[in-house]
């Protein structure tokens, strides 16, 4: 469908419509947010577990939640024509996204040395940041994709009865009409006779 500059929607609704996703995104990453930091602190200290696997079983949980609340809520009426397609892009951009997590946290224990337990919590907090950015440019472009739009057939000339329709010229048309031009044209150049006066 051509899209003309009448039917586009005004910038203002389009950064509506923007704000909206992302007010909406932040509700359903807070509570995988949530759910993150239970996990990573009940694994970090109840279960003894080091930081950086810890923070591997805390991101697949929420990762399992995150994807009920896009899927349900959020990006409920993208296209779900393909599920299998969609879960498993939504499992690589979160896996990258994990990963970005994990290297931070990662960065920030090994290579820093910042390991006491809030300085962790610090740096996976600036991970998750990070992380967060990418997933929401990843998923609402490629994982939970719009509806395509339906395309409008093309407009059909309305039919005219064959009584209605102006008569074609006839092949003798156009030379009469020629003949008579030259007809006129001839009568009009041609000389007009010198009359003598006769004496009387």
């Amino acid at each position: 469908m051509t899209t003309t500059e009448a039917s586009k929607p005004p910038l203002a609704q389009k950064m509506r419509g923007l704000t909206g996703e992302v007010v909406k995104f932040g509700i359903v990453g807070l509570s995988g947010v949530v759910v993150n930091f239970a996990v990573f602190w009940v694994c970090i200290n109840g279960m003894g577990l080091a930081s950086v696997r810890s923070n591997i079983v805390a991101t697949v949980i929420a990762i399992a939640t995150n994807y009920l609340g896009y899927r349900y809520w959020l990006y409920r009426d993208r296209d779900a024509a393909s599920r299998k397609r969609e879960i498993t892009l939504f499992l690589v951009y979160s896996g990258i996204g994990m990963l970005i997590e994990t290297g931070v946290l990662g960065f920030s224990v090994y290579v820093l040395r910042l390991d006491s337990h809030f300085e962790q919590i610090g740096a996976k907090v600036i991970g998750l940041a990070v992380a967060t950015v990418f997933r929401f440019v990843s998923y609402r472009t490629w994982v939970f994709k719009a509806v395509p739009e339906p395309v409008a057939a093309p407009a059909q000339q309305p039919m005219v009865p064959a009584q209605q329709q102006p008569a074609a010229p006839t092949a003798t048309a156009a030379p009469t009409a020629g003949l008579e031009l030259a007809a006129q044209a001839e009568r009009m150049l041609a000389p007009e006779p010198v009359r003598f006066a006769q004496a009387e």
